[in-house]
């Protein structure tokens, strides 16, 4: 059976539009991690910035007011985690996890009035001209602006952190915070910024889920998406365009799965559903047969605690 040339363009928009909630939440971690911190709490923080913004937009009916509250939540609870590990030295892993599993709990009880909640109807979006261009135009130009932002994101991101001062100052601080500290930068502020910073971007990505992306609220429905973001830091090995495009790898992984599924193609649903999660197991298993792709771009710092002395 031969398969039209528009359906891969909506495949390829598929995978843009998933790959997104990848990258805005992988970005977040990014800085964090640049800074020296490792934040395991990404599911929790992306469970309650998608029932802040679901609320929000239910009540208001402004989406820019449910990203903002996303964005909130997200930033409230990564100053939470950086209080903990960044001023009273609390073991970053053990923090993160009780992070994530806090968030987990807390949306599922605060999400239970929202359960059957509508949103208003969502516009449709589109690049004016380009969008009617074929294939093209359904492929790349009629997506919701933040999945372009993502990309603006990332090139913004990589213009901070190799050609700006702070950026430098930012790497300094993951790389060696006690020399940065010597040289009298206030490392804790700036690792708490960072730390806040990077909550933001995942409370974007938990909100863009339960706003744009599913508009709904189901109690769990980040399925994961925290914990893949967290790994594809690693998997980019630090590198913020790397981290675009292995957001987008997943977001196809997990947008062929459905394909197959609508297809027909004789594979069990259960494995199908796996595939995301089996790819980044794979992915992380070759990556760590060669040490030195992770030495190059790893913070020398990272989820250690700093003691200014």
């Amino acid at each position: 059976m031969e398969i039209p040339m528009e359906t891969y363009a909506l495949l390829w928009a598929a995978t843009m539009n998933a790959g997104t909630v990848l990258a805005l939440a992988s970005l977040g971690l990014l800085i964090n991690e640049k800074a020296g911190i490792v934040n395991l709490g990404a599911e929790g923080m992306m469970l309650c910035a998608a029932i802040a913004g679901f609320a929000t937009v239910a009540t208001t009916g402004s989406d820019t007011l449910g990203f903002l509250a996303g964005m909130g939540a997200g930033a409230v609870m990564a100053a939470l985690f950086g209080v903990l590990v960044i001023w009273m030295n609390t073991n970053q892993y053990a923090t993160g996890l009780a992070l994530s599993l806090f968030g987990g709990g807390f949306s599922a009880f605060v999400g239970t009035s929202y359960v059957q909640a509508k949103l208003p109807d969502r516009m449709q979006f589109e690049v004016p001209f380009l969008a009617d261009v074929p294939w093209f135009g359904a492929a790349f130009f009629k997506h919701h602006p933040l999945v372009y932002g993502a990309i603006a994101l990332t090139l913004g991101l990589i213009y901070f952190l190799y050609r700006t001062r702070a950026g430098l100052v930012l790497r300094a601080v993951g790389e060696s915070p006690e020399s940065a500290h010597a040289l009298g930068y206030p490392v804790r502020r700036i690792r708490f910024l960072a730390v806040v910073v990077g909550g933001a971007l995942c409370g974007l990505a938990g909100a863009y889920i339960s706003i744009i992306y599913t508009p709904l609220w189901v109690e769990g429905m980040i399925a994961g998406k925290g914990w893949i973001a967290l790994a594809l830091t690693t998997f980019a090995t630090w590198r913020p365009a790397r981290v675009l495009l292995g957001a987008y790898l997943f977001g196809g992984v997990t947008m062929l799965q459905f394909h197959l599924q609508a297809t027909g193609v004789d594979v069990p649903s259960q494995f199908l559903s796996m595939l995301p999660y089996l790819a980044t197991i794979v992915v992380l298993a070759l990556i760590s047969k060669n040490p030195r792709w992770l030495r190059v771009n790893m913070p020398a710092s990272i989820g250690k605690p700093f003691f200014p002395g």
